[in-house]
């Protein structure tokens, strides 16, 4: 064997700083490994440690768990209850001959609702740099950036414009599936590391941007998205109509809207089937989400779909809307039947009216759920140049010196964990910025593990699905009550058996190898396999694996840890013990003091 393709094989190349045996890689290589080798980690926007937190669920150590989460999303309990869950589209037990992708999202829950202990809050480590910052916006992303400039010496201050923290999460997410107990609880971790609060307050009307400019270092708008698109058609001014975010403001606010028997709710995102769902709880008898689309299109999730339907709400696809119908008071919306066309550059189809197919569906009240946007933000009273215009989504910055960006009003309406990320990010370059060095860093931790006891028998568990108030009737007395209940240990312990554990690295050390194959006889999947070649990128990443059924051409047994779901049947049967696992972390590192200007 060439020396070129036995270092080829190894594809976690494990350089970098070493502390206490464990590897603390920067190395493009690595990172590239982990985006393969661990896609549900690489498909979290903020980059969430899945099967880290999974395992001491497992373990049962949720209070371990949930201090995993916490390092990067901050708010896990929010999140086990009303994450997107990008991570679970890419969970490898949901290829098409693994069955259905790990509940990675309830797990995150059951470690927030079943520690006994409470984590520690990850107090500052710094001293109390004097830098001081100003947030606009106590929701996801500005609470995670509060979090994260806090915790390393800043002396943060947030402004909101409303009476609690919590952004979308508080007004805009109805209760049934939040509960404000939850939200409190997450939000004062993050105020207890010496945030200040200061709520009520309207910048730009209570208090200038310019002045706030003037008496801080520096300021990040993190305001969100609450002003609600309108559907540009006659009839929407008519009485009962309702914008959807201030229909579910209005009721998370506790107040009980007058809308009748019949509702139409148009749009076709989670705000829509928030509303859908509210308006059944207020006392609709009848409640229709009429989409441009096919419903197969939706991009809520698919267990969202499925509740709304069970509690009642019908789903009427390829509907445009013409005309809101009604004297005074909302009758009815006149409707024209679509069809799918080409598909757009989103992969949805496009929606062609058929001409003649004009029809009335009568209601009581209409929810115009058609998306919303950023209100915008001056500079002063008097300037001219809308800074809700420019701020750049990569950097983080805007128009405006020492102000920064973050969330929905950077990239216009998004998801929590997105707007977390956002947060995040912004932190880090307002920090960097400030003080003239990083203060955190990415790293690929490797270090040398024996943990190889999942049972194969386990991929054949069902998925776990989350347990819910039933019959459905029973959700809507009081319509606060939280639909979903959460899972207790048994099940928390049953759906995380089910992980594949990805961050597990088996390689078989070339070496040592006599090309036995009994690790290919015994191997579950395709997942080692008679190599000739391997196909490296600039950084010495592998990036594809030339098989060959020729012995003649074979140059090493390789094991493909983009389709090993680490069983550990090959380490327990190779006779030459040549086989090493190690767990490969992709970890959000403080850089310690002495390393700052390293």
């Amino acid at each position: 064997m060439s020396e070129s393709t036995e270092n080829a094989s190894r594809d976690v190349v494990s350089k970098g700083r070493v502390e206490a045996g464990i590897v603390y890689s920067k190395d493009p290589a690595d990172f590239y490994y982990m985006s393969v080798n661990v896609p549900c980690q690489n498909a979290c926007p903020a980059w969430t440690n899945v099967p880290a937190y999974i395992r001491k669920v497992y373990e049962g150590k949720y209070a371990e768990s949930y201090a995993i989460n916490r390092m990067v999303n901050i708010l896990p309990g929010i999140l086990g209850r009303i994450c997107s869950r990008p991570c679970e589209d890419k969970c490898r037990h949901g290829d098409s001959d693994l069955g259905h992708p790990v509940n990675i999202c309830h797990i995150k829950r059951s470690a927030a609702d079943l520690k006994r202990e409470e984590p520690s809050v990850p107090r500052s480590r710094f001293a109390q740099n004097g830098k001081k910052v100003f947030i606009i916006g106590a929701g996801p992303a500005g609470l995670a950036a509060a979090h994260d400039l806090a915790t390393v010496g800043f002396d943060v201050t947030i402004y909101e414009s409303l009476d609690k923290p919590g952004g979308m999460l508080q007004w805009g997410i109805p209760e049934f599936r939040l509960p404000r107990n939850v939200i409190a609880d997450e939000t004062s971790a993050i105020l207890d590391l010496g945030v200040t609060l200061k709520t009520g307050i309207k910048v730009g009307k209570d208090v200038s941007l310019k002045d706030l400019l003037s008496q801080y270092d520096a300021g990040l708008v993190a305001t969100g998205c609450y002003v609600s698109r309108g559907l540009d058609a006659p009839g929407e001014d008519l009485e009962g109509v309702y914008p959807g975010l201030e229909f579910l403001m209005e009721v998370n606010a506790g107040r009980r809207l007058p809308i009748g028997k019949r509702v139409i709710v148009i749009g076709a995102g989670f705000t829509a089937f928030d509303c859908a769902r509210t308006a059944l709880r207020l006392g609709a008898e009848n409640v229709s989400i009429c989409i441009r689309g096919l419903e197969e299109e939706l991009r809520v999730t698919a267990d969202e779909i499925h509740e709304a339907k069970v509690e009642g709400v019908t789903i009427r696809p390829l509907l445009l809307s013409q005309i809101i119908v009604g004297q005074s008071k909302v009758e009815g919306v006149e409707f024209v039947r679509s069809r799918p066309g080409d598909l757009k550059p989103d992969g949805r189809h496009r929606s062609l009216a058929i001409p003649g197919s004009e029809f009335v569906m009568p209601a009581d009240a209409v929810i115009v759920a058609v998306g919303q946007e950023s209100e915008p933000l001056f500079v002063n009273d008097t300037d001219t140049k809308n800074i809700a215009l420019n701020p750049d989504p990569v950097s983080n910055t805007t128009g405006a010196p020492r102000l920064y960006s973050a969330g929905d009003f950077t990239t216009g309406p998004s998801t929590v964990i997105a707007s977390i990320a956002s947060g995040r990010r912004a932190a880090e370059r307002i920090a960097e910025d400030l003080l003239g060095w990083p203060v955190r860093e990415w790293v690929v931790s490797i270090q040398e593990t024996q943990v190889t006891d999942r049972q194969r028998e386990w991929d054949y568990i069902p998925r776990v699905e989350m347990p819910k108030v039933e019959p459905p009737s029973e959700r809507l007395d009081p319509p606060q009550r939280e639909v979903e209940t959460g899972f207790d240990e048994k099940l928390a312990e049953e759906e995380s058996k089910r992980c594949y554990l990805c961050y597990l690295h088996y390689e078989i050390d070339i070496d040592r190898c006599i090309y036995c194959r009994y690790c290919i006889d015994v191997a579950p999947r395709h997942c080692i396999k008679l190599v000739e070649k391997v196909i490296t990128n600039e950084d010495g990443a592998v990036t594809n694996l030339v098989e060959t059924g020729n012995w003649r051409k074979v140059n090493a047994v390789v094991i493909d840890n983009d389709q090993c779901i680490r069983c550990g049947a090959c380490l327990r049967i190779c006779p030459m013990d040549c086989i090493s696992v190690s767990k490969v972390q992709l970890l959000d590192r403080m850089i310690p003091s002495g390393e700052q200007n390293a």
